[in-house]
């Protein structure tokens, strides 16, 4: 008998997969960045200040309205790049990561510090005069290319590290996004900002149109993007703005299956009234900020970011420019800001907060792979740039700080690759999956027998895989055998690739288990493996008791999908490429997994045991 095996793929090895389109999107930031510094250093380099110089303009009757192309990127197709910052920081703060008090606080906190201390750094070498002005250029990661170092970097189990990072990176940009608003927009015009605030209204209204909801979104965006324009606020935060009041929800049952019916009817006689309603129904089902962020997300990271590198990018690195910046506290203050601030402040922050008990570190997250991570962060790009433009107006000056940000960008690479491949070197990790990476929590795992019993089983599996013990008897062989000196766990590995189900199957089982019911509804998943469409799932849940209200709001709650992606994550750390998997009391079980040969397993471990 053989198990279900993972197909290459996944978790994320997928050369289609969100990550590999990170990694695609940092590597082309990267280019750009490369050709701007190749061609400000060329012999064309007036062409290309010349470029970015170049003056664009409107007129209607007497009005005019005239821009640099730079200024065009800089303030108009960056405010796409705000906009879906902006989709990301509500998604993660309604239904993501930041729903979880919990799970948030030691990035949260060890973010706030990492935006404190490199401000704090840079004003200490620039106290004063025109240069400290420019400490927001320290405070922000570039999070494509932190996600693409740390892809080149490899290190072992990047999948929590990069969670974290991840997490971090949303409440970098929350107070990048803060200090843009707050101290580089001047010269307030009070009306244009009433007209905005009107504006900002009449957005949060548009979720209660019947229909059109899409071109009212552009054309208020338009007109929020204008008047915070005249109003002297940095108008890229009209996509942020408009982001923050843009609905977003998970998929709701009932709309999911009103689409199946629509597209039902549609396969039976196929015309175009059931293809629109059908369209239409599919669309609805989703939320308009996740059709934003998959709309919009592609042409940000492929367009409008290697466009802002291009014109941003371009720094003289001529004898007088790199001496300046040599010299220069400006520059250096940048360097120490990135560099020293992040990894401190970030390592520091989770350090004490791990010490002080108010939150946890994640299985496979240890001190120092959060290190490396907090060098990464030391990548400061899009916003740093950004900023420079904002703070800094004497041309000389914006060179050395571009300069700075550069050179604090590799060197952060640099230090981040150190760390983890010293650490690594030193205190190399336990061979891949051979022991459990999370110990077994009564409090927190699904457990039958004896929770003190001397002899664990942890299985990780998925209600629809064919193998899995529960369905095939052998656990029930295995408990009847050791009686209460066996305590078996249940662990979630849904594949969703094999089994489209698994996934639904595992959440129903944690939707119940909040209500005391895990051990009830699993048996029922087991016998009926062919038949876990949502509408036997509910059957299930209400066969076994469950309070259905309840279950369908819990069903959608952040503490059920964390408790299977929790599961989840465990596995990618361990690399399990099969279900069922099997640990006896800690370690991986190689072998057959019948009855006969798991209960030989935990005889062998209990001998080993004995004194």
């Amino acid at each position: 008998m053989t198990g279900i095996r993972l197909r290459p793929g996944k978790f994320g090895r997928d050369p289609t997969s969100p990550r590999s389109g990170e990694n695609s999107a940092a590597a082309l930031l990267l280019l750009f960045t490369v050709i701007a510094i190749v061609w400000a250093n060329s012999p064309w380099a007036e062409s290309y200040w010349a470029f970015w110089n170049t003056d664009l303009g409107i007129s209607f009757g007497q009005r005019h309205a005239e821009l640099t192309v730079k200024h065009l990127v800089n303030d108009g197709l960056m405010a796409f790049f705000f906009f879906i910052v902006g989709l990301e920081v509500a998604s993660q703060f309604r239904i993501g990561e930041l729903t979880d008090r919990a799970r948030a606080v030691v990035p949260v906190l060890a973010a706030m510090a990492g935006l404190i201390l490199p401000a704090i750094i840079f004003l200490l070498l620039n106290p004063s005069g025109p240069d400290a002005r420019a400490w927001g250029v320290v405070i922000s990661t570039d999070t494509a290319f932190l996600v693409g170092a740390l892809a080149v970097i490899g290190p072992r189990f990047p999948g929590r590290l990069r969670a974290f990072l991840l997490t971090l990176a949303v409440v970098d940009d929350i107070g990048a996004l803060v200090v843009i608003a707050v101290f580089y927009s001047d010269d307030l015009n009070i009306l244009a900002l009433v007209v905005a605030m009107v504006l900002l209204v009449a957005i949060a209204l548009v979720r209660l149109l019947p229909a059109g909801r899409g071109p009212a979104y552009a054309v208020l965006a338009l007109a929020l993007w204008v008047a915070l324009l005249a109003g002297g606020v940095h108008p890229t935060l009209a996509g942020v703005g408009v982001a923050l009041l843009i609905p977003v929800f998970l998929p709701q049952r009932q709309t999911v299956e009103s689409a199946v019916e629509v597209i039902r009817a549609f396969r039976q006689s196929p015309n175009s009234e059931y293809a629109r309603a059908a369209t239409r129904s599919l669309r609805d089902s989703i939320s308009i900020n996740e059709r934003l962020q998959t709309a919009f997300g592609p042409y940000v990271s492929f367009v409008v970011l290697p466009l802002f590198a291009l014109a941003n990018a371009g720094v003289r690195l001529d004898h007088a420019t790199l001496s300046a910046a040599a010299a220069s506290s400006l520059t250096w203050g940048i360097i120490a800001g990135l560099v020293v601030g992040k990894l401190v402040g970030i390592t520091g922050a989770t350090a004490l907060v791990r010490t002080l008990g108010i939150g946890e570190l994640g299985p496979g997250l240890t001190l120092r792979r959060i290190a490396g991570g907090a060098a990464l962060s030391g990548i400061g790009f899009t916003i740093s740039l950004f900023i420079i433009d904002l703070a800094i107006d004497d041309p000389a000056k914006q060179d050395q700080a571009r300069v700075g940000v550069l050179v604090a960008s590799v060197l952060a690479f640099l230090l981040g690759w150190a760390i983890f491949r010293v650490t690594d070197r030193l205190n190399p990790p336990a061979p891949l999956g051979a022991t459990l990476v999370r110990p077994v929590d009564p409090t927190r795992d699904h457990i039958v027998g004896n929770p003190d019993a001397p002899l664990t089983l942890v299985e990780y599996g998925d209600f629809e895989c064919p193998f899995c013990s529960r369905a095939t008897g052998s656990i029930d062989e295995v408990r009847a055998h050791f009686g209460d000196r066996l305590r078996y766990v249940w662990r979630h590995l849904p594949l969703e690739k094999e089994h489209p189900r698994a996934r639904d199957a595992a959440l129903t089982s944690e939707a119940a288990a909040l209500q005391g019911k895990f051990f009830d509804i699993a048996p029922v998943l087991f016998r009926f493996q062919d038949h876990l469409e949502w509408e036997h799932l509910y059957r299930y849940a209400d066969s076994v008791g469950c309070d259905i209200h309840r279950f369908d709001e819990d069903l959608r709650s952040p503490t059920v999908r964390h408790r299977v992606e929790d599961d989840v994550e465990d596995a990618e750390v361990m690399d399990l490429t099969a279900i069922p998997t099997f640990f006896v009391n800690g370690k991986r079980h190689r072998g057959p997994w019948d009855a006969a040969s798991l209960i030989r397993a935990l005889q062998d471990s209990e001998e080993s045991t004995r004194p």
